[in-house]
Order: structure tokens, then sequence, then C-alpha cells
């Protein structure tokens, strides 16, 4: 039997309906088809459930043709239509499209496909490259390049000194609560963890969700977007690797700041401080600069406090979630027990589950596990300096200049976090310089292994543990 299949992934003016495709794509059949349809789904995967009944029955020989309006419709990767076109001849399911007007059933119809394939993947390239530096050039612009507003922020239109009309942001009703918290954190006594409890006791409505937590806290103290930007946030943001598009003296202390490049979309990760770029806006930040510099240098002490100092209850701690409603699980201890809580619960009443997984059970099996894992590597033999730790006294040398070289330049604010960033690079640095060699041939034991190594270990082979009540599930990373 013959099949039609029609994809649409937004309703528009000026694109072909669902109910449009199909009605062309019958001219071209014979007798009955089956009928499969995607609304809502973009085509640059095969990620969709009208395209997966239609493979399933291909799989089962119920189809000998498929027909589409367009060859868009059906895929838009060449990787992916390839890997699907391996299948369909395979089955000897032949494939027409009505607007390019080729059918795989002759020759030329085939040649015709893989040359429509490649000019229709080399579009898509094109126009995703022409949309990320039309992204750039609107930040270097100083105008808002996209997307919701930030909290504090509403979306509007300005004309910019060249005349032209270009959306910025202007503070809103928000403003006043990124004023407190910007504010209370800067007090030597405030935590992440007590902030957010204090905007969640005030009934204060979160970003993304009516909750605040330490992470939806921390995100708004990082961003640059509040600030008043002067020099000293310049030269701030130039030690930290990060290079800027506007020179220093256009760091007036009046407009915001915002980061290009912080991540790799197409890839989903962070890039490194060297690959993002700076810029200015074209709106007024509302936090001063000596506020925001002085949160800044306490996010990177507490940052570094926590990363000694954390997990010391379990080597499990940083891997544990909460299967009901997700946030993290700690592991406090009351005189000789141990005992899990989800911080849901404990720190914003979110979350009712109580959880009754035993942690040296949980810790036994996992270890156990871990150990046949590490068995079966090879043995480890260090000679001298290894690669890795060569690599990172590099990274060490390059930190420390680039940030002599923006102290020599740096205003008062900047300095003393400048200097504290050099003093803490130089401990790093010498730490590893005196580290030693040790081991000699044998393998890594798990068992054998230091509090410090088991955490890394664990990090290592596994993303998360969800518990659930008396349920543990262990997601690896493999």
């Amino acid at each position: 039997m013959e099949a039609i299949y029609s994809r649409q992934s937004v309703d528009k003016k000026d694109s072909v309906s669902i109910e449009t495709q199909i009605s062309l794509c019958r001219r071209h059949a014979n007798g009955e088809v089956l009928v499969f349809q995607d609304k809502g789904f973009s085509g640059k995967n095969t990620n969709r459930p009208g395209f997966r009944r239609l493979m399933d029955a291909v799989e089962a020989g119920r189809v000998r043709k498929i027909i589409v309006y367009r060859l868009d419709r059906f895929s838009r990767s060449i990787a992916d239509f390839g890997q699907i076109w391996d299948k369909l001849d395979r089955r000897g399911v032949e494939f027409q499209s009505v607007t390019e007007n080729f059918d795989t059933s002759s020759p030329m119809g085939r040649a015709m496909l893989n040359i429509v394939l490649v000019f229709a993947q080399l579009e898509r390239e094109t126009i995703a490259e022409r949309v990320k530096d039309n992204y750039a050039h609107r930040v270097a612009l100083g105008a808002w390049p996209g997307g919701p507003a930030p909290y504090g922020f509403s979306l509007t239109k300005i004309t910019d000194a060249a005349g032209r009309r270009v959306s910025s942001l202007t503070a809103n009703e928000h403003a006043a609560t990124v004023r407190q918290i910007f504010s209370l954190y800067s007090h030597a006594d405030m935590s992440l963890r007590t902030l957010a409890g204090a905007l969640n006791a005030q009934g204060i409505h979160g970003p993304r969700r009516e909750t605040w937590d330490s992470v939806s806290v921390s995100r708004i103290l990082h961003s640059p977007l509040y600030v008043q930007a002067d020099e000293s946030v310049y030269w701030f943001l130039t030690s930290k690797g990060l290079r800027p598009i506007q020179p220093v003296e256009a760091f007036d202390g009046i407009h915001g700041c915002n980061v290009i490049g912080r991540r790799d979309r197409a890839r989903g990760v962070y890039q490194e401080p060297g690959q993002q770029q700076f810029s200015l806006t074209n709106h007024s930040g509302f936090i001063p600069s000596d506020l925001w510099l002085a949160c800044q240098k306490k996010l990177v002490e507490n940052k570094q406090i926590s990363a000694g100092a954390q997990g010391k209850n379990s080597w499990l701690t940083g891997r544990l979630k909460c299967g009901c409603c997700g946030y993290a699980v700690k592991v406090n201890r009351d005189g000789g027990r141990r005992y899990f809580i989800c911080s849901g619960r404990s720190n914003l009443s979110v979350c009712r589950q109580t959880i009754r997984v035993d942690p040296d059970e949980l810790e036994q099996a996992i270890a156990q596990q871990l150990s046949a894992l590490l068995d079966g590597c090879p043995p480890e033999a260090v000679h001298g300096q290894d690669p890795d730790t060569a690599r990172q006294l590099q990274q060490l040398e390059e930190q420390i200049q680039r940030l002599v070289d923006a102290l020599a330049q740096s205003g008062a604010a900047a300095t003393a976090y400048i200097s504290a960033r050099i003093e803490g690079l130089h401990l790093q640095r010498e730490g590893l310089l005196r580290r030693t060699p040790c081991g000699g041939g044998r393998g890594l034991s798990f068992r054998q292994a230091t509090y410090r190594e088991q955490k890394l270990i664990a990090a290592v082979f596994i993303d998360r543990i969800l518990l659930r009540e008396e349920e543990a599930e262990v997601i690896w990373r493999f």
C-alpha cells in the first residue's frame, strides 16, 4: 500500500497546511493510502510520532511507496535521510516528492534525490550561520539579541544613535527583588540557600517556578546584565579571560553588560572563558558596580570553600537527586546514624517524600559495582609528571599572566578581586608542583582510594542517583 507523510512545524500564513499537503499527494497516489502526519514538529531530526509510526509500517511490510509534498517535509538532515533511505531501499520502498517532481523508481529520480538533499542541507547550514552572525551583530550593537527578557526586565523597542529601531530591556516591577538579592547577599553571613528561603518566606514568585532555590539566586547574582558597567567591571571580566568588544573607555557606569558565547548550544556544553566575549548593552543597569563586584568576589570564595568541604557525610553527595521533585538529596548525620533528606523538602517545603533508603547499604552496593568496573581497567604506570598535570600547570600559568596584565590597568574596585584570584592560582600551582607520583604500576582500587578519589570516581561513572522512598535508581554515564 502507498503512504502519504506530511509535516508542518509552525502555523504561518505562507506555509502549506498539513491538509493541503495530503490533498496534493493524493493526486499522485493509486487507490487507498495510509496517511501519517506530524504537526508542531521540526524536520531536523526523526523524533516525531507520526514519522515513527510510518517507519514501523515500513518495517512491517505494509508500505511499498511513500509520497511527500516536499522533501524537507520528510527530513532536513542528509545524515538522517541517508540512514532512512538505506532502510527504504532494502525493503524495496519507493519514494516520491510531489513538488520536486522526482520518483526513486527511476535512476534519474535517484540522482535528483541526492542533488536536492545536498542543496537542502547547504541551505539549512547557511541559514544557521546567518542567524548566528546576526545574533552576535545585535549584541555588539548593544541590542537585546532575542528570547524572553531576563528576570527584572521587560522587552521594549528603542531608537539607537543610528536611527534604527532595535530591541532593548527596561527594568520592571521585579527589579526591586533583584536589588534586594544583591544587597542581602553582600552581607557576610548570607548564603545562597538562606537568601532563597527568605524570598520564599516573603511569597515572591521565582523566575521560572513558584519557589526560589540556590541555583536561581546564583544565576541572577552572576549575570552582568544588571550591573552599571564601568572600568572596574571591564577589568574584572577581562581578568576572567573574556574578550571585550568595546574599549575600556566605553564602559560609562550606566549601561549593563552582556556575555556572548557562554554556551555552545549545538554541542550542549559551556565554553571556556577565552571563547566568550562581553559587550555593553543599550539598556541601563541598576546594580552599582561595587556591589556587583563584591557579590562576584563572595561567589568565587564560596565556590572554593564548598568545593573542598562538600559531601563530608558521603562520597555519593552531588550524585543524589529526589525522584519525586528533582531537587538534590543531602546526607545528614544524627549521632552515629546517617540518613537521606530531600532539599526540596527541608529547604523549600515543596516536596513531601520521605526517603527510607539506607546510606550504608547504598554505598556498599555501588562500591561493589565501581570496584568491578575498575578491576577491568589496565594497571596504571606513572612516570614523572603526567600529561594532565602538565596541562593544568600550563593553564594556571596562562591565567596568572592574564590576571597580572589586568591588574596593572584595573581600578581600585577590581584590584582586590584580581589580587585574591592571583594568590589562589599560585597556591594551586604550588600544590601541583608538590604532587609526587604514587602507586607505581598498581591498578586503581576503589576500596583503597581516598575519600576524595572515591568522589571523583563516582562522578566519572555515575550521572545521578534517583531516590524514591525505599528505592534507588543509578543512572550510569555509559
